[in-house]
């Protein structure tokens, strides 16, 4: 399957954006309740794709059960897990090495496409694996550098990590839907089924929460993360990744701890440490050798 230059901008962009999720989701969950604030997210996200799901495309197609089953699975995985062990654990590391950990995604995908579709990895692929661990191991061996600030950068790494998983299945996932289904209708479902995941937690966050305190600094976190990066990244990634590999597309997440140390760095001030620029480095190599595989 060719890569176009449409769908690679596509990725690339999605994944830009993804990565500056990482600064936002810290400041938000830092004035707001975690579910309440994430409900709120995706309810600004469904509120605004709704209608233009109506006026565009003149409503939903007809899924079959099956279809709705993997939609209810990437809604798990790629919205609520994903940000719940995102979230809780960049309150113990930072940014810059939240945005690290997730950048083995690809090597992430290539363990599960393996496990799951019997897709066995080649030399490229160990490679890139085995320099995402290295990768991993210098960030936290380097736990005193600048970059790491937090109460438990360890136990917070491994939380992304958790996240990467999720969102490794949520990739996945999302090709094994056989049925035509248009990047917006997509984007709305799962911001929909996220919603639904999110809200009764939500709701019980939000009945005790004193939102007269809350920063508007959390507030334009939401508004950030519900309209740039819930409704523009879902709607760039689901219109690129249909169009490439699985593996492929997994190799555009590169961008991802770029994008976070980027923002890390300009928005909070977090200048990355020695440890986590050789972190950054030696999982850059690991996807460079996972985008020599042969597609």
């Amino acid at each position: 399957m060719p890569v176009t230059f449409s769908a690679a901008l596509c990725l690339a962009s999605a994944m830009v954006v993804v990565g500056s999720s990482v600064v936002a989701g810290r400041i938000m969950i830092a004035g707001l309740p975690l579910f309440f604030a994430s409900s709120l997210r995706f309810a600004l996200a469904a509120a605004v794709l709704w209608p233009l799901v109506r006026v565009l495309e003149g409503g939903l197609p007809r899924l079959s059960r099956r279809t709705w089953l993997i939609l209810t699975l990437q809604a798990l995985c790629g919205s609520f897990l994903f940000t719940v062990c995102l979230l809780y654990g960049l309150k113990w590391t930072s940014p810059a090495a939240a945005g690290i950990v997730t950048s083995t995604t690809p090597a992430c995908v290539g363990v599960i496409a393996w496990l799951a579709f019997r897709e066995r990895p080649g030399r490229a692929e160990i490679a890139g694996i085995l320099f995402a661990v290295a990768g991993i191991m210098a960030l936290n061996l380097a736990g005193a550098g600048p970059g790491l600030a937090g109460a438990n950068p360890l136990a917070g790494s491994l939380l992304v990590l958790a996240a990467v998983l999720c969102e490794s299945c949520f990739l996945l996932l999302r090709k094994a839907v056989r049925e035509p289904l248009s990047p917006l209708a997509a984007s709305f479902l799962v911001s929909l089924l996220g919603l639904a995941w999110f809200a009764p937690f939500g709701l019980a966050e939000g009945a005790h929460a004193g939102l007269a305190a809350v920063p508007a600094s959390a507030w334009w976190a939401v508004a950030y993360y519900g309209l740039v990066v819930t409704v523009g990244a879902y709607l760039l990634w689901f219109a690129g990744v249909v169009r490439v590999p699985a593996q492929t597309a997994g190799v555009f997440t590169a961008l991802m701890p770029l994008s976070a140390l980027a923002t890390g760095w300009l928005l909070l001030g977090q200048a990355p440490g020695a440890g986590e620029v050789l972190g950054c480095l030696l999982v850059l190599a690991g996807l460079g050798c996972l985008s020599l595989r042969r597609t």
